[in-house]
């Protein structure tokens, strides 16, 4: 977890060093949660372009494990009911990770759910009319539509309704986050208790600094802050790399 004001401190003095102009609270906070989701959609994309340079030859353990860490914070499990309609994905859904049939516990990871296969539209009737594939209760499937799904099981039929019997274990998106106020005297004054922190691994502090003054010199038409920002960003892949 990242602290929200010692961010917002940062960035402003920063901003302030080089008289690129005042960021408001308001303008911080929209900034705040592009750059925590810019960072955060970076993960999926490093993890993929490194497994595939791995695959290659070329050594990316410990990166991939620092990846790892960083995306098991949003790694969440939930239950949730089907319905004669199928059942519903989590609101906060970023990435599906897999969807179990709970047969006994109310756990949602539970270790003696079975987990279910998913099946694309396209061969859905195949899957299901073939002797070989069709579904069962024991070998579940499911198919996907948009922000709904529907499992099947016994008889090549929709698994009845039923409460809490589906286990989703997905990554979810980051919390909004926010950095709350009172006025004072004309002044925003930081209030914890009205602030919601970054939810990003500590180790991401300096690049949230970097990533929102980047933001604010495009977003906010300050732009002598994309050069500042750049040159800090630049500096500190270097000090990655070495």
């Amino acid at each position: 977890m990242v602290n929200i004001d010692t961010v917002y401190q940062r960035v402003l003095a920063l901003a302030n060093k080089e008289q690129r102009g005042y960021i408001t609270p308001l303008e911080f906070n929209l900034l705040a949660n592009q750059a925590q989701m810019d960072i955060f959609e970076q993960y999926f994309y490093d993890l993929n372009q490194f497994a595939i340079e791995k695959e290659s030859g070329i050594e990316f353990s410990s990166t991939i494990d620092t990846l790892d860490e960083k995306i098991e914070i949003f790694q969440t499990a939930t239950l949730t009911s089907q319905t004669a309609f199928g059942a519903a994905f989590p609101s906060d859904m970023y990435k599906l990770g897999s969807i179990r049939l709970v047969i006994r516990g109310t756990a949602a990871a539970d270790l003696n759910a079975v987990l279910v296969e998913h099946v694309s539209q396209d061969k859905f009737l195949k899957v299901l009319n073939s002797p070989l594939t069709t579904p069962s209760n024991n070998r579940p499937i499911y198919v996907r539509e948009g922000d709904r799904f529907a499992v099947w099981g016994n008889n090549r039929a929709l698994l009845p309704p039923c409460t809490n019997c589906i286990s989703i274990i997905y990554i979810r998106q980051p919390n909004r986050v926010e950095w709350g106020y009172n006025v004072v005297v004309d002044k925003a004054l930081y209030n914890a208790g009205a602030s919601t922190n970054f939810e990003l691994h500590g180790s991401e502090q300096t690049k949230l600094v970097i990533k929102i003054l980047e933001l604010a010199g495009i977003v906010i038409n300050k732009p002598g802050l994309v050069s500042i920002a750049s040159g800090k960003e630049a500096n500190k892949l270097q000090q990655e790399k070495a």
